[in-house]
């Protein structure tokens, strides 16, 4: 909490916290709904580039009370982008709607796999020592790498209005996927109240850290030779 961050001081660790939340809501998020508008025109539906939010500014896709909220606990998000699935043709409309839901997190994948590379990179210069500028910023890839797979599993999980749900509307037949989106308001406050709770905690961080071991392995294989 912010508090904890106060208590702490102006400390290394604090700032680095503190970075990685702005980075959150400033540059993963952003690239996350961009993935989203992306896939989305280029499957015919215009409305995010109509409407500006085709764009890696992070202005277009803040949301302020998201932003104060990662800031004091971590836990924020964005403005959602606009799809309209009647711009799809209509034999390809549930699929492309998954297709759109998979590029948001898939983008926070692909951002790990940077950050991680960027690692070994700095590991592989023999520069990164402990407390040296080098150094830190090879913890700064680490933990924006584990942001990222975090970001990624969270939102795919099969909770509405979250990603995964849309997903999850390819493998449902329409009448089953259709009664649960019924209840999406009641769903998603009860999943809420289990976030902030951290009930999923231990859920989402097993399932990030052994997606984050794999990326890990195949991205360190080539470095195996310099380190």
């Amino acid at each position: 909490m912010i508090f904890d961050l106060f208590r702490e001081g102006l400390s290394f660790v604090t700032i680095l916290k503190l970075g990685i939340r702005l980075m959150i809501i400033l540059l993963f998020l952003p690239v996350h709904e961009y993935a989203h508008g992306y896939v989305a025109y280029k499957l015919g539906d215009r409305t995010a580039k109509n409407m500006g939010r085709l764009t890696l500014n992070p202005v277009a896709h803040v949301d302020p009370f998201g932003l104060l909220l990662s800031v004091l606990t971590g836990f924020g998000y964005a403005k959602a982008v606009p799809v309209n699935m009647l711009n799809f043709r209509p034999e390809h409309r549930k699929r492309n709607m998954a297709l759109v839901a998979l590029a948001g997190p898939l983008s926070n994948i692909i951002l790990a796999v940077i950050f991680v590379f960027c690692y070994y990179a700095l590991i592989a210069s023999g520069n990164a020592f402990e407390g040296t500028f080098t150094g830190n910023l090879a913890i700064v890839c680490s933990l924006a790498a584990n942001c990222n797979i975090t970001l990624a599993v969270f939102n795919l999980l099969p909770v509405p209005p979250l990603d995964g749900s849309r997903i999850l509307s390819v493998a449902l037949p329409d009448r089953h996927y259709y009664k649960i989106m019924q209840y999406e308001r009641q769903i998603g406050l009860v999943f809420i109240v289990l976030v902030l709770t951290g009930a999923l905690d231990g859920v989402i961080s097993g399932l990030s850290g052994l997606i984050f071991g794999a990326i890990d392995f195949l991205v360190s294989l080539p470095f195996s030779f310099f380190i």
